[in-house]
């Protein structure tokens, strides 16, 4: 008989998945479920990839990565006065959480995740022994200081914030993250400051709590801003100690990001996503001033996600009965200990967009909304 690992248990099958399962037998479905941008990737990093290859630079980088890329990155901080240490490439940002969280985290040790939040997180502090510790930002999805100072205890060892947020597109303010550092500072805690949408802003600017505290570690790359979602790019930012162990865990794991896409990488970092961001402003208030008069939103300030209360209250029934009626969105309770509201993705062509607002509308009118 086959014995599994018993950390094996601590992680669920992905929500997400769980609803392409039940819509696996639909026809034509109207897709707002997945957080991947509907534009390509641009053609001067698709050249740059395609050259390295041909180029025969298909090997083996260093475990930290190309020193070119990583110093072109350090720049673009730099230049915004954050100088926290080092920067190490990874495989997606995803790659940067796991090694972050192997470093930081001993078993028994508490991390601070606001909820709601990215399914990835939770999952990972358990799978590693590791407890996650829930702060409540309903109803707005902005952190309370006072809620964050009772969470604290002497197990805490980190606070992960994400900003701009999947699922709720939130941004959060300056007074918000210089609470977070206050608190952070107080207790001598790490910041974990996942900014993967970071070029996804469509009022506010990105307020780093590098800027304010240098015991952050900044997790971003290349899969949001330039749809490289499938090339595995990702960094992480941040002192030195903490870096230098990620890379030696990196070095008995990925061994190293994929080297044609760091190649690319580097002319990633050049192109303009202006545009790709007015798109994606343009989508947002397509989708929010839809269901706003049905629905109870919070307007997004930045991502591609909207995170709407459910009429009913039940965000995994009326999940179901969205998929009925032929709409793919993702249940609330994938990403928060709630089950009130429901993710939906707008990485979508606007007539996708426009056909799923018609749908949630004609749902929510059976409501009385």
């Amino acid at each position: 008989m086959i014995k599994l690992a018993q950390r094996t248990s601590r992680i669920d099958s992905s929500g997400i998945r769980k609803v392409f399962a039940l819509a696996a037998d639909l026809k034509d479905p109207c897709n707002l479920s997945i957080g991947q941008p509907d534009f390509d990737i641009p053609d001067p990093v698709k050249e740059e990839a395609i050259k390295a290859i041909r180029d025969g630079k298909n090997g083996y980088t260093q475990t930290v990565g190309l020193s070119e890329l990583r110093d072109k990155i350090h720049q673009r901080y730099l230049v915004r006065g954050i100088d926290l240490g080092d920067v190490l490439i990874t495989s997606g940002v995803s790659g940067g959480i796991l090694l972050s969280f192997l470093a930081l985290l001993n078993d028994g040790d508490e991390i601070i995740i606001p909820d709601p939040y990215f399914v990835m997180y939770k999952h990972l502090a358990n799978f590693l022994g590791a407890r996650a510790v829930y702060l409540d930002t309903y109803p707005d999805f902005q952190i309370d200081p006072g809620k964050l100072e009772k969470l604290i205890t002497p197990k805490t060892r980190a606070i992960l914030l994400n900003t701009p947020c999947n699922p709720t597109g939130t941004v959060y303010t300056e007074e918000t993250v210089k609470s977070v550092v206050a608190a952070a500072e107080k207790h001598g805690l790490t910041i974990i400051s996942d900014e993967i949408y970071e070029d996804f802003l469509y009022e506010e600017k990105l307020i780093s709590p590098a800027e304010y505290y240098p015991h952050t570690l900044i997790l971003s790359g290349f899969s949001k801003s330039t749809a490289m979602t499938g090339w595995r790019l990702g960094y992480a930012y941040g002192p030195k100690e903490i870096i230098a162990a990620m890379i030696n865990i990196q070095m008995y794991s990925f061994v190293c990001a994929p080297s044609f896409a760091q190649y690319a990488g580097m002319a990633a970092l050049d192109v303009s996503k202006e545009q790709f961001c007015s798109d994606y402003r343009h989508k947002r208030d397509l989708i929010y001033e839809g269901l706003q008069p049905y629905f109870n939103v919070v307007k997004p300030a930045g991502a591609f996600y909207i995170f709407p209360e459910a009429p009913n209250q039940d965000g995994d029934e009326f999940v179901k009965e969205a998929i009925a009626n032929n709409l793919l969105v993702v249940p609330g309770s994938v990403f928060s200990e709630r089950k009130t509201h429901f993710r939906i993705s707008y990485a979508a062509d606007n007539s996708t967009i426009e056909r799923g607002v018609e749908i949630l509308q004609r749902m929510a009118k059976k409501y009385g909304k």
